[in-house]
């Protein structure tokens, strides 16, 4: 059934897409323009050019379990992974001026790093056995830590979450009317602290500093399929939409441009 949905799908693709994509390729390929690097999970349910309506040529789209941006302390020259990578293809050698990640309800990576987060130094064998598990907590210990804060202040205090620079910080409410579950604000936690790891890069340092680079959050909530981006200014997620559209697009124009 899975393999041959995908095969009449190429088929459909072929007598309906095809055509029309050759073309957009012909448009970029010796002029491309990609606008964002995205960084997003591999969640079936993520379909990142769908609900930002982009097109062939517009953003490098890097998914991985968790939307994981892994610290440049733990990505050294004997494990590196594609997440660096992308950035510095992305924003060094391509010169693009947004990354972006984006979270999501209902994560089936973090719901499983919030079930392990209390979990005693018997885990390790268990991690020698899971990929899975080892990688969420390896690069999702430093979103367990911010989220224990959250969890000590009965989720009502801020956090604080370090931006593009090192002396610059940006404070982040968390699903102030609590709305969403315990493991939907670990996700927000989550995506949020991904800006810090990105920001860790030594390649990404110059960029950053000079304005040449800016970091971004949204956050899909996958029953409602309402989007929401992380404002600075407001200090938490806001839902996109018709009443706020114009305040979050100054906020964007004023500070990321």
């Amino acid at each position: 059934m899975g393999m041959t949905r995908i095969l009449q799908g190429i088929m459909r693709y072929r007598n309906t897409y095809r055509e029309r994509m050759v073309k957009q390729f012909e448009v970029v390929r010796d002029d491309p323009h990609p606008k964002a690097v995205f960084f997003t999970c591999i969640d079936s349910r993520m379909l990142p050019t769908r609900f930002t309506q982009t097109n062939v040529g517009d953003m490098f789209i890097v998914r991985n379990a968790g939307n994981l941006v892994p610290h440049a302390n733990l990505s050294g020259h004997e494990e590196i992974t594609t997440e660096p990578a992308a950035l510095e293809l992305g924003c060094v050698i391509n010169g693009i001026k947004h990354v972006i990640v984006c979270g999501h309800s209902d994560c089936k990576a973090m719901n499983m790093l919030h079930m392990m987060r209390n979990s005693d130094r018997t885990l390790q064998e268990m991690l020698k056995l899971s990929p899975l598990k080892a990688w969420l907590v390896r690069h999702g210990h430093s979103s367990i830590v911010k989220f224990a804060q959250l969890e000590v202040s009965d989720f009502q205090a801020p956090l604080v979450f370090q931006a593009e620079t090192p002396m610059r910080r940006f404070v982040a409410y968390i699903d102030p009317d609590n709305r969403f579950s315990v493991e939907d604000k670990l996700s927000q936690v989550n995506t949020l602290q991904q800006l810090q790891n990105i920001a860790s890069y030594n390649f990404m340092r110059e960029g950053l500093l000079r304005n040449r680079v800016y970091i971004h959050a949204l956050w899909f909530d996958i029953y409602t399929g309402d989007i929401y981006y992380f404002s600075r200014q407001q200090k938490m997620f806001v839902d996109i939409n018709e009443t706020n559209i114009e305040k979050l697009l100054d906020e964007v124009l004023k500070y990321y441009t």
